[in-house]
């Protein structure tokens, strides 16, 4: 064994027991997933597709394959499905390649809104490769349908993109494609946050209206890290193929595309369905007690909502992250609609629950976290307080290691 990474290894096990995980985009992967990740399917290489590898011996492996590209097509209802790609960015990143080869403008919601880093981030590869105009949200927050029409019709991009990452609410990908049908755009949906929600039938499918769909396998859906591409066109679905590997990928982490198809086998059952639902009342009964408390928050539909820290408690988001670590509470800084901040400092808070659910968290401990929260950034209570509070809401939860 190797005791330095050993240690390491221990005293992140013992963080997460003794922590509120509260990260949106984090989760707690099975007991088998975790164990097909280190398999010795690690060893295998299998550059290539199912019966058509670049190399020899992949007899199992391509087994191992066609299990996850059939159980997630059965989980998402799509027609083809790649399950090659290592992170939800490359997927992205393949699918922009599948449906523009040639580059082309891509309208997509604006970063500080809740977009991600390859919707057309300045530092990602994305506005490299492609041109990105936006649209924003209302000044409520929410998707305005009749307003990204208004910009489609006057930007005419080659793609419209939804799905994000900090979006508490619904969205209609109806109106969306409806949208893209109007100003002969394809339309993409990246349902990374998502995609456990709907696979568990609580939020919109986007796969019957997009021509694309991508995700990652390990936020709402609960499996390990890496991603997925989802299309019902057959020449599209080619396209990806081709754009996965040889384009932007060689060999497939086989161990890693085992431990999916053992994720999309958890997310077909009936227990995954009281997950989901649960992860959905735990986020607004949090919610909705920090709105009794007094604090500034979003409306929430989903699995996360976001906590406006700067005028409720006079923190920035980074500062308030920082202070809520130091109590062993993890979260994230985040921008909100119309934030005069930095991405460095931001006016708020992500607060999500599909983490946290995971381990046993009830509608109860959401709540008391809402409250120790408010009072630990309202200085109510001092640090000792918190952390005793802490360690009391986390005493009945599940072990990440029994998980």
């Amino acid at each position: 064994m190797d005791k330095e990474i050993q240690s390491l290894i221990r005293k992140e096990t013992i963080r997460q027991n003794k922590g509120i995980e509260l990260i949106a985009s984090e989760n707690y992967a099975s007991k088998d997933v975790r164990h097909a990740c280190e398999s010795i399917l690690t060893n295998k290489y299998a550059e290539g597709y199912p019966h058509k590898r670049y190399y020899g011996g992949c007899e199992f492996v391509d087994q191992v394959e066609e299990l996850a590209i059939e159980r997630v097509k059965e989980l998402f209802g799509s027609k083809f499905a790649n399950v090659q790609p290592h992170s939800g960015s490359q997927a992205n990143a393949e699918a922009y390649r599948a449906l523009l080869p040639n580059g082309g403008k891509i309208l997509s919601l604006v970063l500080n809104d809740g977009g991600h880093l390859t919707h057309g981030s300045p530092v990602s590869f994305s506005s490299f490769m492609y041109d990105f105009v936006f649209y924003p949200l209302n000044k409520d927050g929410h998707l305005d349908y009749d307003g990204i029409l208004k910009v489609a019709q006057i930007e005419k991009p080659n793609l419209i993109l939804a799905g994000y990452s900090a979006y508490p609410y619904a969205i209609d990908f109806k109106k969306l494609r409806e949208i893209a049908d109007k100003v002969g755009a394809l339309f993409m949906v990246d349902m990374a946050h998502i995609a456990g929600l709907i696979a568990g039938g609580v939020h919109m499918n986007p796969v019957p209206y997009a021509h694309v769909v991508t995700s990652t396998t390990h936020k709402t859906l609960r499996g390990p890290r890496g991603g997925i591409i989802l299309t019902n066109d057959e020449e599209i679905a080619k396209r990806i193929n081709s754009a996965v590997f040889p384009f932007y990928q060689g060999g497939p982490l086989e161990h890693i595309i085992a431990a999916k198809a053992i994720c999309f086998n958890e997310a077909l059952q009936p227990p995954f369905k009281k997950y989901v639902r649960s992860v959905v009342e735990n986020t607004k009964a949090c919610r909705d007690e920090f709105k009794r408390l007094g604090a500034i928050v979003s409306d929430t539909d989903n699995h996360l909502f976001l906590l406006n820290v700067l005028d409720s408690f006079g923190l920035t988001g980074l500062d308030a992250q920082k202070k809520l670590e130091a109590i062993n509470i993890t979260t994230n800084k985040n921008m909100i609609p119309g934030d005069k901040l930095k991405p460095n400092k931001t006016s708020g808070l992500r607060i999500g629950f599909a983490a946290i659910t995971t381990r046993g968290c009830d509608a109860k401990d959401a709540r008391a976290i809402a409250k120790l929260i408010f009072d630990y950034l309202s200085n109510k209570i001092d640090d000792k307080k918190a952390k005793e509070e802490v360690k009391r809401i986390v005493s009945s939860w599940k072990l990440i290691q029994d998980i």
